[in-house]
């Protein structure tokens, strides 16, 4: 009725004004924070632990398979154990092991639970205090972990957790299985015995491993049916065992089975044996991990194709310029064509004869390499979503191979262990060392079937290789693997949060080239406070350990320009580094971390993974390092649902049509490149160019009239109006883009002829762009800049920034060129009577 009564206008408002509280009143709901979901999402890793085969209680420690078939893993073998609740209180660093397999000399322990602690030694005490934290979850921990990341909530609340603990509690359960070494003492004075260790354990997965040819699928008599309702896979495969005596696969003949997993969040499975007899990668065999179950059937829990670590490679390239274009260019090219195959490929930086002989030569046993390892994306109908756009990000981490004897073939080949600095993430992928088999081939997390990966294997003697300075030893590789170990536990604890989430400062790659970064700064420190190092060196000037260690030097010197391209050295970089190195440095006695933009972009090239792996290989390769890439594209059993995707730089998926030029992810790379901060020398540089082009410049300019002194008589602040004006334009612009964004940044270049090309073009483009300039947007310019002397000086103050630009690498450095050059013949040199002469007779002619 109230409506009735009113005016035709009031009853339109009033709709109106119903309308918009309306409106307002949804857009509140949906922008207004709500509160987290009490309902926990699942994990994969809850997924897949709940198949009986993913867990370690399916196979009985009892259940021994034939020693003629298969080894074991390693000398000892066991499932980590997180002391109880009560125990955790002690604060110190200890957990229990369930021992799976040991040495003969330690049988009786088989199938008994011992305590895991440290060897009594100050070098690891050392090692661990700066990783022990008080564990206590933040808000943002508590909200990822209900987003189905898992986190270590056995740890939370708990005390001073070290390095065995942290690795014994990331996981829900007690589901970790860990190699030791032969080093790993025994101390049964105890109730109960005490094994001791000095090394970090390996994460693995199975307890025993074999080498065979997988040669159908069968039926048998222990298949059960574990989910009703969904399609049933045949598990079971007949294999035929490695005979040494022949060296071929006619040995015995046994079924084993290989788990379908089943499908989690991501809506696939994480591998599949479906046609896996027909796989490519299995031509020359499969190593097979696991164990036997309680009917005694050798059920697979990780793969490894045999060809793949041979040391014989499919492909050779020689010569550096073929190796860098193959990093760069080749190396994930026609990926997505190549699903289901692989490749290896070895690079040498000089000149050998295209043999097998001589590239199985090339690597003899004990020899030892740095791993960089990155994988790509998942695309097809059921494609992981992309956490940036256009972006295939990727993982990258280090490793560390070692070229080994095979035990059932008796010929060399690679083993790998993975140092991963991983995230907490859904599939419980723990941040430590891994076994090749565990992190890739691992049937329920590893990455060999659902994604890309490359693995670049380093040999380079100046890292690979101790020195004993008459006594005083030093090791590269021992000094690397330490600072990884570092930050791999202050990873699984996230420094105290309970979680090491991603940002643009602090990820995988990030955090790896940290690890690098405090290596380099660890030899450097122990070399300057050790006089007995420099005498031995200035006493044996051309020993080979001396050259040796001299190529140590110039590879860290390149490194360190790679991971702090700007020269600026981040604080939490500093912070571990001093700290572990015993510098001293930081202004905390525990490492930290710093998420800023800024502190990403000062060190900008290991933001991307696949930036940082092609960077550093190139450093490497240009150093004169020997490599093998080993290239694998989903391999194993056919997923029809997925295929492979290539990892990119930022913006990477963006390309001009019909070519593989990345616009976007070019200039944005150049534009950073540029942006180092000169050193001393480049200043140097800068004062040196300005001189030769004044001697050049000047009496040329007065020879023809164009140049002569005279001042510009303006107050001060039209003068620092100018001088600010000039600095913008034409300084930063026209060198940003005739120098920045056309040319490869010196750091990139790997072809001086095409480089040169380009610096001629960029110089043409330049000169031509005065006079044009003049005719469309700079009118008063067009007299002077159609002036043969002014065209001929810019050509020289353009040889001049490129040249600049070459030596510095520099923005600012041919920025202050060009600025001092226009500002001083505008003030002084009469640039500004010849600009105003022009202007005016413009102004006459309109």
């Amino acid at each position: 009725m109230i409506f009735r009564g009113l005016s035709r206008k009031a009853r339109l408002l009033f709709t109106r004004f119903l309308l918009l509280v309306f409106i307002a009143v949804i857009a509140l709901c949906q922008l207004s924070p709500t509160q987290p979901q009490l309902v926990q999402q699942k994990s994969n890793y809850a997924t897949h632990i709940q198949q009986n085969f993913n867990q370690s209680a399916f196979y009985p420690i009892a259940q021994i398979p034939s020693t003629n078939l298969y080894k074991p893993i390693g000398d000892w073998v066991g499932r980590l154990i997180l002391p109880t609740k009560q125990q955790l209180q002690d604060g110190l660093d200890w957990v229990w092991m369930e021992v799976q397999h040991a040495p003969p000399t330690a049988q009786n322990l088989v199938g008994k639970i011992v305590r895991l602690e440290w060897k009594k030694n100050k070098n690891l005490l050392a090692l661990e205090r700066p990783v022990t934290r008080d564990v206590n979850f933040t808000s943002e921990v508590i909200k990822s972990q209900k987003q189905g990341n898992i986190h270590p909530f056995r740890l939370n609340g708990v005390h001073h957790v070290g390095i065995l603990r942290s690795l014994a509690g990331t996981n829900p359960d007690d589901e970790t299985i860990v190699v030791l070494d032969s080093s790993t003492i025994i101390d049964a004075n105890q109730e109960k015995s005490i094994l001791q260790i000095e090394r970090e354990p390996v994460l693995a997965t199975g307890r025993y491993y074999g080498l065979v040819k997988i040669i159908k699928p069968i039926e048998s008599q222990y298949k059960t049916s574990l989910f009703p309702n969904q399609k049933q896979y045949n598990d079971y495969f007949l294999v035929q065992h490695y005979n040494l005596n022949a060296n071929k696969f006619n040995g015995i003949e046994e079924t084993i089975r290989i788990p379908q997993q089943v499908i989690d969040s991501r809506n696939f499975a994480p591998s599949s044996s479906q046609q896996i007899e027909r796989s490519p990668a299995g031509e020359d065999g499969w190593y097979i991990y696991g164990a036997a179950d309680a009917k005694g059937v050798f059920t697979v829990r990780a793969l490894a194709p045999r060809s793949l670590l041979q040391i014989q490679p499919r492909q050779i390239i020689t010569g550096k310029e073929l190796g860098l274009n193959y990093i760069q260019e080749v190396n994930w090219q026609n990926t997505e064509k190549n699903k289901g195959k692989f490749n290896t490929v070895l690079l040498t930086p000089g000149e050998i004869q295209n043999s097998l002989n001589q590239s199985i030569s090339t690597w003899q046993e004990g020899n030892k390499a740095i791993v960089l390892h990155l994988f790509g994306g998942i695309g097809g109908r059921k494609a992981e979503p992309l956490g940036v756009p256009y972006t295939i990000t990727g993982h990258f981490a280090f490793g560390i191979a070692e070229v080994v004897r095979d035990e059932f073939t008796n010929e060399l080949r690679f083993e790998t262990k993975y140092h991963q600095i991983y995230a907490h993430n859904p599939d419980g992928i723990i941040a430590g060392t891994h076994t090749w088999a565990d992190y890739m081939g691992n049937l329920q997390r590893g990455w060999l079937a659902t994604r890309p990966v490359s693995d670049i294997l380093i040999k380079f003697d100046p890292v690979t290789q101790d020195y004993d300075f008459d006594g005083v030893k030093l090791s590269p590789l021992e000094q690397f693997q330490q600072q990884l170990q570092v930050t791999m536990a202050r990873y699984r604890v996230g420094d105290g949060t309970g979680g090491a989430m991603v940002s643009p400062a602090t990820s995988c790659v990030q955090d790896a080239s940290q690890a690098l970064y405090a290596a380099i700064l660890a030899i450097k420190n122990q070399v300057a406070i050790t006089p007995q190092i420099q005498t031995w060196i200035r006493a044996n000037p051309n020993h080979s350990q001396t050259l040796r260690f001299q190529q140590l030097v110039e590879l860290g010197q390149s490194l360190e320009q790679q991971l702090a391209p700007l020269g600026i050295v981040r604080a939490d970089w500093q912070s571990q580094a001093g700290i572990l190195a015993g510098t001293g440095r930081g202004k905390t006695t525990e490492p930290f971390q710093d998420r800023s933009i800024w502190a990403g972009l000062t060190t900008w090239r290991t933001i991307m993974p696949r930036l940082a792996h092609d960077d550093l290989a190139a450093i490497f390769l240009k150093h004169g390092a020997t490599m093998q890439v080993l290239r694998t594209n989903q391999v194993g059993g056919w997923e029809p649902n997925i295929t492979p995707i290539a990892p990119t730089v930022l913006l990477g998926q963006i390309k001009i049509p019909f070519t593989n030029i990345l616009p976007f992810s070019i200039l944005l790379n150049r534009t950073l490149a540029s942006l180092v901060v000169p050193r001393f020398k480049d200043w140097l540089v800068v004062a040196v160019l300005l001189i030769i082009y004044s001697i050049v410049a000047l009496p040329y300019g007065w020879k023809f009239g164009f140049l002569q002194i005279e001042l510009w008589s303006a107050n001060w602040i039209d003068k620092c109006l100018l001088i600010l004006r000039c600095l913008f334009s034409p300084a930063i612009v026209e060198e940003l883009f005739f120098r920045v964004f056309l040319l490869p940044h010196p750091s990139e270049i790997t072809n001086w002829l095409q480089w040169s090309l380009w610096a001629i073009v960029s110089l043409l483009l330049f000169v031509l762009y005065h006079p044009l300039n003049a005719k469309t947007f700079f009118k008063a310019g067009i007299t002077t800049f159609f002036d043969r002397v002014f065209l001929v000086l810019a050509a020289f103050l353009g040889i001049i920034c490129t040249v600049a630009y070459t030596l510095t690498g520099s923005l600012f450095a041919i920025v202050l060129i060009h600025w001092i050059v226009v500002v001083v013949w505008l003030i002084v040199f009469g640039g500004i009577r010849k600009l105003d002469n022009n202007q005016k007779i413009q102004n006459a002619k309109v």
